[in-house]
């Protein structure tokens, strides 16, 4: 399939988007996600059709560690985030940044002491961390997948599987010509309202659903099943029946028979899933980002994990100690997902919200 791919296999080199900017040269952005696990951050400058990384940053802070049992953020997950919002704001002042957005998730979305916790950001870093509804983390999830959909697609489901929760997008794309699909996800400017569908370009946003299941909150939940494929059953069909609903609004058996049907699927979940198909000894994302998957092959790799036990996940090539125990909660939601909507056409972006930031800023500089 067709895709923009990286020129580098980490973000300290060349990055890549499709954004034709009329920025000032040298003029940087920066797109900062903090979400249930995870704060990462981006800054990048145009290059033409693309983006090059100038600096990146990535540390799993377990922000929503214990907000399923209490509802709030404890005070230890709110120093960690906050030490490292502390690196992050070093590198914007150090950087020069000024096109900035810096947006937190379902962690913040849900705590009791969400708003609060944006307060203490504010005072202690200078940050302004802006807590983005679901609408708007759908949109930019599928504006960073739009470099991997493919021309043939008219049927799009875009799947974001977070720490908190998870997103799915239904796209149509069959209004827009083969070769302007692309830019036309690209350049998805409003937020997309249950009552208010989008139809930027001839693309329309059918339907979407975000789900307050992710690799932590679904972890959480099934925490005092001992046996690790009883919990993963568990896991599995609590995410199917959480998407039920969904998935009998959302048919595409039309387009899969037409083979115009594609999904889209990012998250640290399944780029692991990924190299662990095939067999990477330490993560590339140049070989991961792009490339295509069935519901088989991420059947093979689950069966895998489940095999090796926590000891042997935690040993693994590409998921180590940080992910050996949500990996499997994340698979669990992929196979969910999977069982509703069988394909043999998983395309693995590794990408995520930042990219959906830069882009979309990008554009709004663009036309300013």
């Amino acid at each position: 399939m067709p895709a923009e791919r990286a020129k580098k296999s980490d973000f300290s080199a060349n990055g890549h988007v499709g954004v034709k900017t009329k920025t000032r040269v040298g003029e940087l952005f920066a797109a900062l996600d903090l979400g249930t696990n995870s704060c990462r951050m981006l800054i990048a400058r145009p290059d033409g059709d693309e983006f090059v990384v100038i600096d990146a940053f990535s540390k799993v802070v377990h922000l929503g560690k214990g907000l399923e049992e209490h509802g709030t953020l404890s005070r230890a997950a709110i120093n960690r985030t906050i030490q490292a919002l502390h690196i992050c704001q070093k590198k914007l002042k150090n950087h020069g940044v000024t096109n900035a957005r810096l947006v937190a998730t379902e962690a913040c979305r849900r705590a009791s002491n969400g708003k609060t916790f944006v307060q203490q950001v504010k005072a202690k870093t200078g940050l302004q961390l802006e807590i983005i509804q679901p609408a708007e983390e759908v949109r930019l999830a599928v504006v960073s997948c739009a470099p991997h959909v493919a021309p043939e697609t008219e049927q799009l489901l875009v799947i974001d599987i977070g720490g908190g929760s998870t997103e799915l997008a239904w796209i149509d794309l069959t209004g827009v010509r083969p070769e302007e699909r692309s830019n036309a996800l690209r350049n998805m400017k409003m937020a997309c309202t249950k009552t208010n569908k989008c139809h930027p370009g001839g693309v329309q946003m059918v339907d979407w659903i975000s789900v307050p299941l992710g690799v932590a909150t679904l972890n959480d939940q099934f925490n005092d099943v001992d046996c690790d494929t009883a919990r993963f059953a568990l896991m599995s069909c609590a995410f199917e029946d959480a998407v039920a609903e969904f998935g009998r609004r959302v048919d595409f058996s039309d387009a899969v028979a037409r083979g115009a049907f594609q999904i889209i699927g990012t998250s640290g979940t399944v780029t692991t899933v990924a190299a662990s198909f095939k067999g990477l000894k330490r993560y590339e994302r140049d070989l991961i980002d792009g490339v295509s998957m069935s519901a088989d092959e991420v059947e093979q790799v689950t069966q895998q994990y489940l095999r090796l036990g926590m000891s042997g996940r935690r040993k693994a090539a590409c998921i180590g100690n940080d992910r050996c125990e949500l990996i499997m909660s994340g698979a669990a939601i992929l196979q969910g997902v999977l069982r509703v909507w069988p394909t043999d056409k998983l395309t693995v972006a590794d990408r995520g919200l930042r990219e959906g930031l830069l882009y979309s800023q990008m554009a709004e500089k663009r036309l300013s």
